[in-house]
């Protein structure tokens, strides 16, 4: 079984682009990404690609074949849905097939275009991704739904929208310095404070915006890169995926997300290493308290420990555990077919030191992303190293 190297990445500013459609946004971020490898676009074998509502915000299904000619790519692709965690799955299986020999070039990633759509319409058709016959007939979306799980968490472990507010302020200041993200601006806790409410206890600073954007992935075998002669220093040394029950009132803790979990297992044991080993982390923050969550599904705190790890500066730039160094998705943005491509190509960056932030981790030689589904349903872990 082969290694896995990240040959190059390519990202689109994410925010709104109006008058773009998804394929040019795709196009974008491959040609950067075959561009920042050094690698010819009729090299690349397969394409797998991310995309979640695109039949709805562009009535454009069958996705894969268009983009694929967008990029100028010669092969076959296949479009993976997963809800937010689609260009997280996406990845895990480029990974997968590059690993078996099947492939020695892959191109990964994901798009998706949302501010075309007013926010009622973007807001119905996120809640697509939940139980329709037991949550959206019933009204649910998912600010509501995050909502319960917030307050499901405090009403058992403590914490206050305070500390949620802190996760918010991290993550805004961290987004200043990169090119990408569709906020590059800081804001108070009292700003988060004082935000209108969304649903309680969640505030507007507690959300992720509306964004268009794409992301991709140049994944070669070592011995390709090697062959090749290419600057590929980082490597995908671990993966895993893990699923839960889709509707909140099925599960039996509304307070854990045990998709997260099982994911990180595998993709620790996958690489060898223990949570103890992470030195930097990109985890799924559609919300703040989906961030909290993650870092104790992720192993990285105890549970009920996680809500403070921002107030006390445990997960800052300059903390033990630096955490959504890109922004993450609430000061990035969240253009959810991109998202989980976008997670790695910020890692990858980070790791090479070549992105803004990479001053935080200047040692750093373990990363890890954490790609969610839904209210986590679904959840796709990756282990990053620096393989020389």
């Amino acid at each position: 079984m082969t290694g896995v190297r990240v040959a190059g990445v390519g990202l689109t500013p994410f925010g709104e682009h109006a008058g773009r459609t998804g394929r040019d946004l795709f196009a974008e971020a491959a040609l950067a990404a075959l561009d920042d490898a050094g690698v010819d676009g009729d090299e690349v074998e397969h394409l797998n690609y991310g995309n979640f509502m695109g039949a709805l915000a562009e009535r454009q299904g069958h996705q894969a074949p268009i983009v694929t000619e967008a990029a100028g790519l010669r092969c076959a692709g296949t479009r993976y849905e997963e809800a937010c965690a689609s260009a997280g799955v996406a990845v895990r299986e480029a990974v997968r097939a590059v690993r078996s020999g099947e492939n020695d070039v892959m191109l990964a990633g994901g798009m998706e275009r949302m501010t075309n759509l007013s926010t009622a319409e973007v807001t119905e058709s996120l809640a697509v991704a939940a139980d329709e016959l037991f949550e959206v007939r019933a009204g649910v979306t998912f600010p509501g739904a995050y909502a319960l799980m917030a307050r499901a968490y405090l009403e058992e472990y403590g914490g206050s929208r305070e500390d949620l507010a802190h996760v918010a302020v991290k993550n805004h200041a961290n987004a200043v310095p990169n090119e990408y993200a569709q906020y590059q601006r800081e804001i108070t806790v009292e700003q988060a404070l004082d935000s209108p409410a969304v649903a309680s206890p969640l505030h507007l600073f507690d959300a992720c915006p509306i964004t268009d954007g794409a992301s991709a992935l140049v994944l070669v075998s070592e011995e390709y890169a090697e062959e090749h002669d290419l600057d590929a220093p980082v490597a995908i040394t671990g993966t895993g995926q893990g699923g839960d029950r889709a509707a909140l009132q099925d599960r039996a803790d509304m307070a854990r997300t045990p998709a997260a979990a099982d994911a990180a297992a595998e993709a620790y044991g996958d690489a060898g290493v223990a949570s103890d080993d992470v030195d930097v982390a990109e985890v799924h923050d559609c919300f703040t308290i989906a961030e909290v969550m993650a870092l104790e599904a992720l192993d990285f705190f105890d549970p009920g420990e996680g809500i403070g790890a921002a107030r006390r500066g445990d997960t800052t730039r300059d903390g033990d555990l630096p955490v959504n160094l890109s922004g993450g998705l609430k000061a990035k943005g969240h253009p959810v077919g991109a998202t989980g491509g976008s997670q790695i190509a910020e890692m990858t960056r980070l790791l090479r030191g070549d992105h803004p932030n990479s001053d935080a981790v200047p040692d750093a030689t373990v990363g890890l992303t954490h790609n969610a589904g839904g209210t986590v349903a679904s959840a796709v872990v990756h282990v990053l190293e620096v393989a020389e």
